[in-house]
Parts: structure tokens; C-alpha cells; sequence
């Protein structure tokens, strides 16, 4: 795969039972994952799982029944010398070379592909994510490469839970973005893997200004959007669940070219336009509306509404037209 192909999606609840472990194995096993698989309990085989590429990027995710995973020494010999960040889902046994960790849910360790060894759950994991990167990238940046490689990188590491939220974030939208957000968003996922992972000072300074910033401004759209309805959205209480100061937070939205208060306002508008547009609400007074989506002061939401969109709600209601979102953005 290549950063501009579309996702590659594979399950074995699409093949016939009695066979899926040996289409998986020649099918996938031996083509595409280059790792051999077989059952680890009674249950029929489950994998599921979707691969997704960016320039120098490879990010995959699973879900496994019961299974023990090898790479053989063979496979391991095929040029690849790619290193794998594994973030757990679930309970797995890790081992290469001499070394043998054990996961939980929420930690991760770096993985070689030049290098034998295999994994083992007992237990169905319902996400597994990897990010397949490139050793000469990750050589650049990290002090000790050898010295990362099977290390257990605790879930409260502040860098892997932004480099979650952004990956995921991400894997939503990589089929439809342009070529050169893929290539921001794979450098962005790079910073934050090498701060995980202990970065050499220049590069940690780096990547503190750039993938840190841009996955934590992620992260605080998401927070506002799940309390988007909540009256007491403030910047201090964000500030506050998020560990960082209000200036700060101003500073990130001031990079986006914004701010906290109109990104707040901004989405509280769309979300009333599209209860207006939608004839599921067209019981619903737009009073009613207004402030289900967060505001306290009529007048204000009507003021507000006629200046983004150029109409009123009672116009967007009727259909009589307006900016759309994207004009107004």
C-alpha cells in the first residue's frame, strides 16, 4: 500500500468456517500482515481488522478472538525493517529476542519487523492498533533506538494518550483528505510516537511545536463537542480536565486562527441549524432548539444566527435558504 490507496478492510466472518484459518494464512498471513496466526482456544478464528496508509506511515487496527501470532524468522528476513508501535487493547504476551512483556489494556511497546518473535492472547481483544514506521525516521529522533525496542510504555504516558485520540481521530478521515494533510497528519503521528518513546532533545522540541499542539487542539474540540449542550462550557473547566492553563488553550486556537469562544459559538450554530433543517424536530419550538444546543439568551442565539448564516432560524425552518456551513466557516 501506498499513502494515496484507499483503506484495505479484511474479516474472517466472510469466509466459511471450517476454512478460515487457512485462507487467512495465504490470503492475508502471508501477503499483506506477513505474520502467521492459528487459535489459541476452541473458538472459531475471528480477525478483523483494517489497514491504512500515509507517506511513511502504516496504521493498522484489530479485533481477535483467542490467538497466537508468530513471525517467523523467515518473514522476519523478507527487507522489512520497519519498527511497530503496539498499543494494546487487551491482555497480550509480547515476546522478541530475549525479551517478554506483558500488556494491558492501554499500554504499548515498540516491535522490530527485522526481527523473529510473536504475541499471545488468551483472551478476545476487541483493538489492537499498530503504526508500522520507518526505522530511518525513528533513528533520526530517538536517543537509543535498540533501547526503546520491547519496553512497556505505561497507558498514563501523556504523548501516547494525544497520539491515541489523534490516530483515531485520523482513521476517520484519511480516505477523504488531500495528499498533503496525509503527509501533516503522518509527521504529526511521528512527533508524538518519538515523545512517547523518549525523543533526543532537539527533536522533542520539535515535536512539542508541532504534532503536540495540533493533537492537543484535537483533543479539546472533541471535549467541547461531547459537552457542546452544557451551560457552564467554559475555557477554565476545559483547562481544568485537560491539566493545561486557560492561556494555553488560547494559544492553540489562536494557531488555528481562532478562538475558544467562536469555535464554541460556531458549533453550537451548526448544531441548531441542523435540528432546524431536520424534519424530525419540526415539533420543537426553536426556542426549544436554541437552547438544547447551548444557549442561555434567545435574543442573542437569533442575533448571532442572522449574522453567521445571513437568515434567520424561522428562514432556515421554512427553507428559504442562507450560507451554507461551508461558507460560513
Amino acid at each position: 500500500m501506498q499513502g494515496g490507496e484507499p483503506s484495505f478492510r479484511f474479516s474472517t466472518d466472510d469466509l466459511p468456517e471450517r476454512d478460515r484459518l487457512s485462507i487467512w494464512r495465504e490470503a492475508y498471513g502471508r501477503s499483506i500482515v506477513k505474520l502467521d496466526l492459528e487459535p489459541a482456544s476452541d473458538e472459531p478464528l475471528h480477525v478483523t481488522g483494517c489497514i491504512q496508509a500515509l507517506p511513511n506511515l502504516a496504521i493498522a487496527s484489530f479485533s481477535c478472538s483467542p490467538t497466537r501470532v508468530t513471525r517467523t524468522r523467515a518473514q522476519a528476513s523478507d527487507g522489512n525493517d520497519d519498527l511497530v508501535l503496539v498499543i494494546s487493547g487487551g491482555d497480550i504476551l509480547f515476546h522478541q529476542g530475549k525479551k517478554e512483556v506483558d500488556l494491558r489494556a492501554g499500554e504499548a511497546l515498540l516491535w522490530s519487523s527485522a526481527m523473529p518473535g510473536g504475541s499471545l492472547n488468551t483472551e478476545p481483544i476487541g483493538h489492537l492498533l499498530t503504526l508500522a514506521i520507518s526505522r530511518t525516521v525513528l533513528t533520526q529522533t530517538l536517543a537509543n533506538l535498540d533501547d526503546a525496542l520491547m519496553q512497556r510504555i505505561p497507558r498514563d504516558n501523556e504523548a501516547m494518550r494525544l497520539l491515541t485520540s489523534y490516530v483515531g481521530m485520523l482513521q476517520g478521515e484519511i480516505d477523504t483528505i488531500s495528499p498533503e494533510l496525509k503527509a501533516a497528519g503522518s509527521a504529526h503521528i511521528q512527533d508524538l510516537t518519538v515523545l512517547a518513546l523518549g525523543a533526543n532533545r532537539d527533536a522533542a522540541h520539535l515535536a512539542r511545536g508541532r504534532g503536540v499542539r495540533v493533537a492537543r487542539l484535537q483533543a479539546l474540540k472533541a471535549d467541547i463537542l461531547a459537552n457542546l449542550t452544557r451551560r457552564d462550557l467554559s475555557i477554565d473547566r476545559l483547562a481544568a480536565r485537560h491539566g493545561i492553563s486557560p492561556r494555553y488553550i488560547r494559544s492553540l486556537f489562536d494557531g488555528d486562527q481562532t478562538t475558544f469562544t467562536d469555535f464554541v459559538l460556531n458549533q453550537r450554530l451548526a448544531r441548531a441549524r441542523r435540528c432546524l433543517e431536520d424534519v424530525r424536530f419540526a415539533g420543537h419550538m426553536i426556542s426549544t432548539i436554541a437552547f438544547e444546543a447551548g444557549f442561555g439568551d434567545l435574543s442573542y442565539f437569533n442575533l448571532a444566527f442572522r449574522r453567521r448564516y445571513g437568515v434567520t432560524p424561522s428562514d432556515i425552518r421554512a427553507g428559504r435558504g442562507g450560507k451554507d456551513e461551508s461558507d460560513a466557516r
